[in-house]
């Protein structure tokens, strides 16, 4: 089960591109609030990379555009948490995989996200977000828009299957709600089958009891935590976005290279990223 215990930094994927500190605030806020380090990190393709072979001054140009990204991240996050441990590094690399390799030993990588479409995300040399999440051996923050914080009370989403990444994905979002004293929304959805010997209320009891149980033993141990329960009939995409689209985050577990129970491979990861109106959380099994 994923946790951030001994992990002392979270790591910032800072985009040299494009300006914005969407994903900058929430780790900083979100190291200030579990006492943690801040790692900000630009990864510039090597120049022997094919697709820039014998480019050097392109490489050059690109690693001194990274360093004034970088230099210029650190100066805003010190502004907002000037408690907060900071360091920078100018990777060479191809991006994803400097960061999905950097959360082997990190708490938490966190992105921001360019709202590219799917088709626009598989020609983007610079996309990250969809990679690193699959490969990521830590949760992964995808900050694409602003936290919900007017929204009283505050809370966050976690969506529950029974799984064991939903296990882990269950400890985070529990552990996250209490330090934030915000609330917790606990949601489960049911695709009713085609054939089933089974009636439908049966099922649906099943999926209901099934959400009790998993959640009971986290309730438990943070009993301040508000915890609610929802069961919702549809597609997990559509009905796990609905439900977060004034929460702070929504918390997702995600199994080996990605997925949700009754999915195929990561298609409603995917789909949440695509679809989802706050930071998306994604929290690997192991």
């Amino acid at each position: 089960m994923t946790t951030t215990t001994g992990r002392r930094e979270l790591v910032v994927g800072i985009d040299p591109v494009r300006e914005g500190h969407l994903a900058l605030a929430w780790a900083a806020d979100e190291a200030r609030r579990r006492g943690l380090g801040l790692r900000l990190v630009v990864a510039v393709p090597p120049p022997h990379d094919p697709r820039h072979a014998g480019d050097t001054p392109r490489h050059q140009a690109l690693a001194r555009r990274g360093e004034d990204a970088l230099r210029a991240a650190a100066d805003w996050a010190r502004e907002r948490q000037p408690d907060v441990p900071l360091a920078s590094a100018l990777a060479d690399g191809h991006p994803a995989r400097v960061m999905a390799g950097l959360s082997q030993e990190a708490a938490m990588v966190v992105l921001g996200s360019r709202h590219l479409s799917r088709t626009e995300e598989f020609l983007s040399a610079g996309s990250l977000v969809v990679p690193v999440t699959a490969q990521a051996r830590c949760p992964v923050v995808v900050v694409g828009d602003a936290e919900h914080t007017t929204q009283d009370p505050a809370y966050l989403v976690v969506g529950v299957d029974g799984s064991e990444c939903s296990r882990a994905a269950l400890a985070f979002a529990f552990e996250e709600a209490d330090l934030r004293r915000c609330a917790l929304r606990a949601v489960a959805v049911w695709q009713p089958p085609v054939f089933s010997l089974r009636t439908g209320d049966t099922l649906f009891h099943a999926e209901r009891r099934l959400l009790s149980e998993a959640t009971a033993g986290w309730a438990e141990k943070y009993p301040d935590v508000r915890l609610t329960h929802d069961v919702l009939i549809g597609s997990p995409v559509e009905l796990l976005a609905e439900a977060a689209e004034h929460a702070l985050a929504v918390v997702v577990g995600r199994r080996g290279r990605g997925g949700y129970s009754g999915m195929r491979v990561g298609s409603v990861v995917r789909g949440l990223l695509h679809r989802a109106h706050c930071p998306v959380v994604t929290v690997p099994a192991e």
